[in-house]
Order: C-alpha cells, then structure tokens, then sequence
C-alpha cells in the first residue's frame, strides 16, 4: 500500500492496464462498426410482411405482399408490421448483446453499448 492508503500499482503495471484499455477500447468500436452494418429480418404472417433493423436499432426496410393487404382488414396489416418491426429489433438486441458478452467476458457495464 502507498502512504495514502491506495494501491501502490507501479509505473510498469499501470502502463500495462492503460495499453488493455486501450485494446479493449479498440477492439469495443470495431465491434460497434460491424453491428452497425448488419441487417437483421424478421418476417411474420407466413412470410408476408418482412421488417429489417440494422444494428443501430432502426428499421431499415419493411416489405409488404400484396396478399396482406385486405382493405377490410386494416388492423391485421398494422399487427403483423408491428410484430415483424418487433422481431426485427429483438434479433438486433439479442447479436449486439451477444457480442457484447464475447467481448466484456461477460461483465455487465451499463451505458457500455
């Protein structure tokens, strides 16, 4: 222990848990970089609404058959949009975590991604 009653890490092993900090911090926005590209999809209805999310969380694309669309139905359009979206945004949540767990070694640090 050093006079103050802290730790007394070293020069030497403090250079070293700058330099893993570093990498870690590195190796964190290479991570974020990837997700943010990728697409996630979630089709719903037998495949007749399609949402896509990327992994900043928003919807990217959504594509609706014409089959799904029932004029006398409206609200049934609206679910099935809403789940696929729903889904969509899940699949990117459950990588991004993933991920995240893969990285951290399974620490959980809030406001990290």
């Amino acid at each position: 222990m050093a006079k103050n009653g802290l730790p007394n890490f070293g020069g030497g092993n403090m250079n070293n848990l700058m330099k893993q900090a570093q990498k870690f911090q590195k190796q964190m926005e290479e991570m974020q970089s990837q997700l943010q590209d990728k697409e996630f999809e979630a089709s719903v209805g037998g495949g007749v609404v399609k949402a896509v999310a990327n992994g900043k969380k928003e919807i990217v694309d959504i594509k609706i058959q014409p089959e799904a669309v029932d004029p006398d139905d409206v609200e049934m359009l609206q679910d099935l949009i809403i789940s696929a979206c729903n889904e969509a945004l899940k699949k990117a949540e459950e990588e991004t975590s993933n991920e995240m767990k893969k990285l951290t070694g399974g620490l959980n640090i809030p406001g990290m991604f």
